[in-house]
């Protein structure tokens, strides 16, 4: 089921757009540009969600009941659970976008995995996973490489001197990462449930260091996805108003 609703359509689009372009490279960037749009409601409805969270915070209905239940967190909870239901509130929405984007990206890694395959099993099961009614043998095996690097390989770049390889990818992915939940952040409320908060931390730190740590450790055709997926998302922040140039330095401050 996982295959045959996930990997396979991906697979096949990915070689429909590299049909198109004949970099496989630019297949990933068009292809997550295409995600990106899809998710665009979804973060059109966080900023939403957040703005809403922002003004009931200031409503006294909220003040009152973080000043009386401020000893009891059992029953603190239960009661701003009822606030948030009762105003059409979703405190955990800022994380819908990232939580829908892990299948995502489990399903691009296979099919970037499998589409790059060069062997005679890999093209076999390659082929196998081809929609019927177009002719997409003639693009086997595909040309796995893109600038300098092997997208069926993790990214090191090369300097001349130096007896390591640097991750490049890893860096901008972490560092993108970290600006676009940065920004995320900062239209989200800056108090709420433990809960909430917790899984904001989580999105804001941790979540750019997975990224990073994956974009270095595995194929850097996911590495270009996790970029590309990141500048799109800082972009459309970007057109909706949410990002200042504060935003772009690292642990500096965020837009006020």
């Amino acid at each position: 089921m996982w295959t045959t609703f996930v990997v396979q359509p991906m697979i096949n689009l990915l070689l429909w757009i590299y049909s198109l372009v004949g970099n496989f490279g630019l297949a990933i960037i068009i292809f997550t540009v295409l995600i990106r749009l899809i998710l665009y409601p979804l973060m059109r409805q966080q900023t939403k969600s957040a703005e809403a969270m922002q003004k009931l915070q200031q409503d006294p209905r909220w003040k009152e009941i973080q000043r009386k239940y401020k000893n009891d967190r059992e029953r603190l909870a239960q009661e701003q659970m009822k606030l948030y239901q009762e105003l059409g509130v979703n405190p955990f929405a800022s994380c819908l976008p990232m939580l829908i984007q892990i299948p995502v990206i489990f399903g691009l890694y296979q099919a970037i995995i499998l589409a790059l395959g060069n062997t005679p099993a890999q093209l076999l099961e390659l082929t196998a996973l081809i929609y019927p009614g177009w002719d997409a043998a003639k693009l086997l095996p595909i040309d796995s490489h893109f600038l300098w690097m092997d997208l069926s390989r993790p990214e090191r770049l090369t300097i001349p001197g130096l007896n390591f390889g640097i991750p490049v990818m890893a860096l901008l992915v972490a560092y993108t990462g970290y600006i676009q939940a940065k920004v995320a952040s900062s239209v989200s409320p800056t108090s709420g449930s433990d809960q909430a908060q917790s899984m904001n931390t989580m999105m804001s730190y941790y979540m750019p260091l997975m990224l990073g740590y994956f974009a270095m450790t595995f194929a850097s055709g996911l590495a270009l996805y996790f970029l590309t997926s990141n500048l799109v998302s800082i972009a459309q922040y970007a057109l909706m108003g949410k990002l200042s140039w504060r935003d772009l330095i690292p642990f500096g401050g965020g837009k006020k």
